[in-house]
């Protein structure tokens, strides 16, 4: 992984020369770096299928996957940074390979004729250790806590080939690049596929409104071990440092937010923030999935009553994610100092990230 030729960053004398361009901008990353961004005066363009609106984003409408939607709608912007954020879950390790490969290929080829690109941002996640979700958790693993040398697993990955698609244009065009591997993230953002912190909201409220127990629906090893997590807001903090800082040119980075837990303890903290009693983990697993299966037509009664903002429980949660995090066999738990020696610093405790959230989801009425 060669250094290419560019040097990120700015003074403080041209961060209007910043332009992002955010792949994946309405998602709980995408959302949280592109509030960051704009907040500090950076030009932000907001790429999606169907783009949100936001304050300070510049919407643009394109799939990754047409290439001729992206020329169109990337003609007249020249960014200089680019956050990849985005991917498109796919029934078999192959394809999610060849799909979320070529959506990388096809947006850094899209904005190559511009020649203004200084710095991609990649995020992908702890698969990265853990492998895909056909071989999840499981085989061969590298000994936690997780450490960026500790490198590739021996089986196919979509993380990996998307980190390919970035190298090889990286070379190629000579911009600097990083990588960014969170834990599961906490943050707010309607119809995410990967939601642990949103589907824990909707489900403690329906516990909450229909006296069921709120049981954790995982297994013995998640609820007894440690383990840590990601707050959206650190991670858009860190894809700007390791896009401005020198030093940070050019690596691989495990993003978490410092503290470590255990379920043990943190079920309870989420229960007594909604007003329920947890119930005792007896070791049986009882997955989200199957726990909130019939539950479309009982949230629609719960956000009628309510007058909350969004009725369909499929766009809040995704318990099959949930299932996957809580399910592993394993305790994950990712260092953090390759960031600390370079200088990223910052810290989150994860229990404030989750209350942070079911705060923001009661403000904008989509929990009761």
């Amino acid at each position: 992984m060669a250094t290419c030729g560019k040097t990120p960053g700015w003074t403080s004398g041209d961060r209007h020369l910043n332009k992002a361009l955010i792949a994946g901008a309405s998602g709980i990353v995408g959302s949280a770096t592109a509030e960051l961004l704009s907040g500090k005066g950076w030009q932000v363009f907001g790429l999606a299928r169907k783009p949100q609106a936001a304050p300070g984003v510049q919407p643009l409408a394109a799939d990754l996957l047409d290439p001729a939607s992206l020329k169109s709608a990337l003609a007249d912007v020249a960014p200089t940074h680019i956050v990849i954020s985005t991917w498109l879950r796919q029934p078999t390790e192959a394809e999610n390979i060849r799909v979320n490969s070529a959506m990388v290929r096809n947006l850094l080829d899209a904005v190559r004729p511009s020649g203004s690109v200084r710095h991609v941002s990649l995020v992908t996640g702890l698969k990265h250790y853990l492998g895909p979700f056909e071989a999840y958790g499981k085989g061969s693993l590298p000994q936690t806590p997780f450490r960026e040398e500790q490198g590739r697993l021996d089986i196919d990955n979509f993380y990996y080939a998307q980190e390919d698609e970035v190298f090889a244009a990286a070379a190629r065009d000579s911009f600097t690049w990083s990588v960014h591997r969170p834990h599961t993230i906490v943050g707010k953002a309607v119809g995410n596929a990967m939601n642990m912190g949103t589907t824990l909201a909707v489900y403690a409220s329906i516990c909450k409104e229909t006296g069921r127990p709120f049981r954790f629906p995982g297994v013995a090893a998640q609820w007894e071990s440690l383990t840590d997590m990601t707050d959206a807001r650190l991670l858009a903090r860190h894809i700007e440092w390791a896009s401005t800082t020198p030093a940070a040119a050019n690596h691989g980075f495990n993003v978490v937010n410092g503290d470590v837990f255990r379920w043990s303890w943190m079920w309870g903290r989420i229960a007594d923030w909604f007003g329920i009693e947890p119930a005792a983990f007896d070791g049986v697993v009882r997955p989200l999935e199957q726990q909130m299966a019939d539950d479309a037509d009982l949230w629609r009664e719960i956000a009628r009553r309510h007058g909350l903002a969004e009725p369909d429980l499929n766009r809040l949660s995704s318990p099959w994610h949930t299932d996957a995090d809580l399910g592993r066999p394993i305790e994950v738990v990712t260092d953090m100092s390759k960031s600390r020696r370079m200088g990223f610093l910052d810290y989150q405790p994860t229990d404030d990230a989750f209350f942070d959230l079911f705060e923001q989801l009661r403000a904008d009425r989509l929990i009761p």
